[in-house]
């Protein structure tokens, strides 16, 4: 029986991709574990590995396709004896949809990522029939009020998945109390259309670049992180010539190992120790539920072109600096070279972004769900400041901007948590005691 080569989910946030290379052609006998295309995601591009084995019967993609839902058939598989005519003629195993190698380890975490662990609702029945819809296509589903027997699936046997629910409407003969609520919203204006813009730049030169799939992503998260998460804003100044010592000192008996700190790698292990100090900070929201973590699992912006990546480093209280140091160098460089795996940039209670190697004083960023916070950083200058002794002196001062999500820490606890970010970086060889 033919089977259907589904377009598979590579990272947690994706619902389409680029088909960018197949890798086979048709006619090509393939086994399990052999490549078959390479496929652009929301992050990066990545290698898609075979499960089966068979004969490539059919090609349903071009490459170079932009936008194919993650679910939809791109290509044809045949068993031993079958031919090209056979294709169409029975339905394809749905069940046996490939997936990258590394796609099947990201399958829990993303389930965890998208949705509460609460049980979810009862599978509905259509003509007596149950209705086929993945667990969090049926929570989006009871959370916008939909009902599922009126939504047409676009996954195997027509099960109705994530994507599906995401583009229906309530309908309207029956309005549940969220889609009631959710009314004024609908009537607000939206953000004018493609053609309106261009209207009103008739006449102007300019050139129109598409956005890549890392770019919609970056715009959809953080528009709605911005409309859904209560944000509030924490300042202080940290006076930065102890660490700029420290740091000196520390490098140059790090000379020999090849390794070299930044300001930034002290940052990191300020922050994730500060957690571990605040243990009620280091959290992440999971919808109707708090997640407290044990580990300070630190994400650090790193802009790429085009976009940026969280790479997430794991249990960043228990390395040391140069430990941290190396592996940031690592994180860093692969993502700029897109290489980095979903594993590697998915997770963490809290994020870093430092702007101050680029001049900027200090900035607001914007929490990035289901973190319960971030850190911006601006760059260390010169600054007046009364000593001690009421004199007035010059220092080295970096302002730093919390933004955090007031649903999982509130006023008091932020003010907590910077408050031992400060004292690691203005102290930095307490961090080593």
């Amino acid at each position: 029986m033919p089977t259907e080569i589904l377009m598979p989910a590579l990272s947690p946030t994706m619902e389409e991709g680029t088909l960018a290379k197949w890798l086979v052609k048709e006619g090509d006998t393939v086994s399990s574990g052999d490549l078959l295309a390479e496929i652009e995601t929301d992050k990066a591009t990545m290698e898609f590995e075979a499960v089966d084995e068979g004969i490539v019967g059919k090609l349903l993609i071009a490459e170079g396709t932009e936008g194919v839902k993650v679910n939809t058939a791109i290509a044809v598989l045949l068993e031993e004896g079958e031919s090209a005519s056979d294709i169409g003629a029975a339905p394809a195993k749905a069940a046996e949809a490939p997936k990258a190698a590394d796609a099947g380890k990201e399958e829990a975490p993303k389930a965890a990522a998208d949705a509460p662990a609460a049980p979810a609702p009862a599978a509905p029945k259509k003509d007596g029939a149950r209705i086929f819809a993945s667990p969090l296509a049926r929570r989006i589903a009871a959370d916008k009020g939909l009902d599922l027997t009126q939504i047409t699936g676009s996954g195997p046997k027509g099960r109705i998945v994530k994507a599906d629910v995401l583009e229906a409407k309530p309908s309207s003969a029956a309005p549940t109390a969220q889609a009631a609520a959710a009314a004024p919203a609908a009537a607000m204006p939206s953000s004018p259309s493609a053609d309106m813009v261009a209207r009103a730049y008739e006449g102007r030169t300019y050139e129109e670049i598409s956005l890549n799939g890392m770019r919609k992503t970056i715009a959809a998260r953080l528009t709605e992180a911005k409309q859904t998460v209560p944000h509030f804003y924490l300042r202080r100044d940290i006076k930065l010539d102890a660490l700029m010592a420290f740091r000196a000192q520390l490098n140059k008996q790090l000379e020999g190992r090849g390794v070299k700190l930044s300001v930034n790698d002290f940052i990191i292990k300020a922050t994730a120790l500060a957690l571990q100090a605040v243990p009620t900070a280091n959290a992440v929201w999971a919808g109707d539920r708090v997640l407290q973590m044990k580990a300070s699992d630190v994400a650090v912006a790193v802009a790429i072109e085009g976009g940026l990546f969280t790479p997430v480093l794991q249990d960043a209280e228990m390395k040391s600096l140069s430990a941290l140091s190396t592996e940031m160098k690592d994180l860093a460089a692969r993502a700029r070279d897109r290489k980095l795996a979903p594993h590697e940039y998915q997770g963490g209670s809290f994020a870093i972004s430092n702007l101050g190697m680029m001049g900027i004083d200090n900035f607001d960023a914007i929490v990035n769900p289901p973190h319960a916070g971030i850190l911006a950083v601006g760059a260390g200058v010169k600054k007046p400041v009364v000593g001690a002794d009421g004199e007035l002196t010059v220092a080295t001062v970096m302002s730093v901007t919390m933004s955090v999500d007031h649903r999982v820490i509130d006023g008091a606890l932020g003010a907590e948590l910077l408050k031992h970010i400060v004292d690691n970086l203005e102290n930095p060889m307490a961090m080593l005691a």
